[in-house]
C-alpha cells in the first residue's frame, strides 16, 4: 500500500476561511430550513389553490429530488471541482425558490419544489465536501459540529418562522425570502473561494446516475406511500419497490463497468465506510425519524399543549448542543471519533428503553431529563460518519462518499418515518374499546383532547401511552444496531494537515 500525505488546506488564510465557512453555513440554512419553514404554511397555500389530495406532495416532491441528486452531486465536486457546481446548486434553488413564490396552481408550486430539491441536494453535499478542502481532519470535526448546529437551528425556528411569515406578510414570503439570501451566498463563494481543478479526465457515467437516483426515488415512494396511495402496503408501494430492486441491482451491473462510477464500489470493500453507511442510516432513523412522533407523544400522553411540549424540545436540543460541541472540540484534539460513535448511540438505546415504560402518570421532569439523555446521544455522533468516510475515502472520491454518507442518513429517516407512522396505527386499530366523547382517536388534536372530561383524556392518554411502547423499543433497537456497528469500528486516528498518512486496507487487502 502507497503511503499518502494529508491534503493541505484549500485556504490558508483563517480569517479567509471563516468568512467562507460563514457563506457556506448561510447557504445550507436556505436549503435545510426550506423543508421545515413550508410545514406551517401548508394549510394556508391548500385554503389558496384547493386540491388537498395533493397536499402531501409538496413535501415529498421536495424529499425526492434532494435525495435523488446527493450522490450526483458528490460525484460531480470530484470531477469537475466543487466551487463551480456548489454555486449551480445554489443558482437552482435560488430560481426554484422564485418560482414557488410566484407559482400560480398547486401544480406549478409541486413542479418548482422539485427544482427546488435539485438545487438543495447539491448544497447539503458540496457543503459537508467543501469543508473537506477547507480545513484539516482534525480540525474539520469542530466545524462539523457547528454545521449539525445549523441544521438543528433551522428544524427549531423553521415552523415557527413559516407561521409567523405567512400571518405577516403571506406565505410566498417563506420561498422569496431564499432569492436574496441565495445571491449573497453566491456572491460570496464566487469572490473568496478558490477553484482546484481536478487532475483527471471528467467521464460522467450518466446510466450510474439515472438508475441511482430511480433507486433513491423508489425508496422514498416507497417509505411515503401511506400518505400519498393511503397504504403502507398496497399495490402502487410493492411495484414501486419492485421497480427499485431492478434499479439497484443493474446500477451495481453499470458500475462494475463504469470508468468513473458515481458511488466506486471500492468504496463498500472498505470496513469502515460500511460500517459508518449503517451509523448513519441508524442515526437518521433515531434522530430526524423521531422528532415528529415524539411530538405527537407528549401531546397525547402527557396532556401538554403543542407550545408547552415544544418547550420540552429545547431540552434536546440543549442536549444537543452541549454533546456535538463537546465531541467536536475533543475530536478535534484527540483524532478519535470511535469512542463518540459508541458513547452516542448507548446514550439513544438507553433513553428509548426508558422511554418504552412511560405511563400517563409519569412526571414531566423525568420524561425532561431522557429527551436530554437523547439530545447528547444525538449530538456526540452527530458529525462522526462525515469526518469518518472523508477520512476513509481516498481524495479523488471525497465528494462520493460525502454524498453517500449524507443520502443514506435521509434514507435511514424516510425508512423509520413509515415503520414508526404503521406501528401506531396498528397499535390504536387493534383498540376495540370505545372512548366517550372520542369517535375517531387518530383525528383527535391537543385542542380537542383539553376540552374532554377528565376520564375520558386519561383513557386517550393510557392508549397513546400503550402504542407507543414498541415504538420506542423498534427505535432503541435501531440504536442497538448502530452501536454494533460502532463497536465494531477500527480505532483510526483522523491525521493532521502534512502528516503521512497510511490509508486504511480494503477487507480483501486485510484478509491476505
Amino acid at each position: 500500500m502507497d503511503m499518502q500525505l494529508a491534503p493541505q488546506p484549500l485556504v490558508t488564510d483563517p480569517r479567509r476561511r471563516l468568512i467562507l465557512f460563514f457563506f457556506l453555513m448561510t447557504a445550507m440554512f436556505m436549503a435545510t430550513l426550506d423543508n421545515q419553514i413550508v410545514s406551517t404554511a401548508l394549510p394556508t397555500i391548500v385554503g389558496e389553490f384547493g386540491h388537498l389530495e395533493r397536499f402531501g406532495w409538496i413535501g415529498s416532491a421536495y424529499l425526492l429530488a434532494l435525495s435523488a441528486v446527493m450522490p450526483l452531486y458528490g460525484k460531480l465536486g470530484d470531477l469537475f471541482g466543487r466551487k463551480y457546481v456548489m454555486m449551480t446548486a445554489i443558482m437552482i434553488f435560488t430560481v426554484g425558490s422564485a418560482v414557488c413564490g410566484l407559482a400560480v396552481s398547486m401544480n406549478t408550486l409541486i413542479a418548482a419544489r422539485v427544482l427546488q430539491g435539485l438545487g438543495g441536494g447539491g448544497i447539503m453535499v458540496s457543503i459537508f465536501a467543501v469543508n473537506a478542502d477547507l480545513f484539516e481532519p482534525r480540525e474539520r470535526a469542530r466545524y462539523q459540529s457547528y454545521s449539525s448546529l445549523v441544521l438543528m437551528a433551522s428544524g427549531a425556528i423553521g415552523p415557527v418562522l413559516g407561521g409567523t411569515m405567512s400571518d405577516l406578510f403571506g406565505w410566498r414570503s417563506i420561498f422569496l425570502v431564499n432569492v436574496p439570501i441565495g445571491l449573497i451566498a453566491l456572491a460570496g463563494l464566487a469572490m473568496m473561494l478558490p477553484y482546484r481543478k481536478p487532475h483527471r479526465r471528467p467521464r460522467i457515467d450518466y446510466a450510474g446516475a439515472l438508475l441511482l437516483a430511480l433507486t433513491t426515488t423508489s425508496i422514498v415512494l416507497a417509505t411515503d406511500s401511506s400518505e400519498l396511495f393511503g397504504a403502507l402496503v398496497s399495490p402502487q408501494s410493492i411495484a414501486i419497490v419492485a421497480f427499485g430492486v431492478v434499479c439497484a441491482v443493474t446500477w451495481v451491473f453499470v458500475e462494475r463497468r463504469a470508468p468513473e462510477p458515481i458511488v466506486p464500489l471500492e468504496l463498500f470493500r472498505n470496513s469502515t465506510f460500511n460500517l459508518l453507511l449503517v451509523i448513519s442510516i441508524m442515526g437518521g432513523a433515531i434522530a430526524i425519524g423521531m422528532v415528529n412522533y415524539l411530538a405527537l407523544f407528549l401531546q397525547t400522553t402527557t396532556g401538554l399543549s403543542p407550545s408547552a411540549a415544544g418547550l420540552l424540545f429545547i431540552l434536546l436540543t440543549g442536549g444537543l448542543v452541549c454533546g456535538s460541541l463537546s465531541a467536536g472540540r475533543i475530536i478535534s484534539k484527540t483524532g478519535r471519533y470511535k469512542p463518540f460513535a459508541i458513547a452516542s448511540l448507548t446514550c439513544s438505546a438507553i433513553a428509548f428503553a426508558l422511554m418504552s415504560q412511560i405511563h400517563a402518570g409519569t412526571p414531566i421532569a423525568f420524561i425532561g431529563a431522557i429527551m436530554m439523555l437523547h439530545g447528547i446521544g444525538i449530538g456526540l455522533a452527530q458529525q462522526v460518519p462525515v469526518i469518518g468516510v472523508q477520512n476513509a475515502a481516498p481524495a479523488r472520491d471525497v465528494g462520493a462518499a460525502t454524498g453517500s454518507v449524507t443520502l443514506s442518513r435521509m434514507g435511514g429517516a424516510s425508512i423509520a418515518i413509515s415503520i414508526y407512522g404503521a406501528i401506531i396505527a396498528s397499535q390504536l386499530n387493534k383498540v376495540g374499546v370505545s372512548i366517550p366523547g372520542v369517535a375517531d382517536i387518530e383525528q383527535l388534536t391537543p385542542k380537542m383532547m383539553a376540552s374532554l372530561p377528565e376520564a375520558s383524556r386519561q383513557s386517550v392518554a393510557d392508549l397513546y401511552a400503550a402504542a407507543f411502547s414498541p415504538l420506542f423499543l423498534t427505535a432503541c433497537a435501531f440504536a442497538v444496531i448502530g452501536l454494533v456497528a460502532a463497536l465494531m469500528l477500527k480505532p483510526v486516528q483522523l491525521p493532521r494537515a502534512g502528516e503521512t498518512i497510511r490509508p486504511q486496507p480494503t477487507t480483501a487487502e486485510a484478509a491476505e
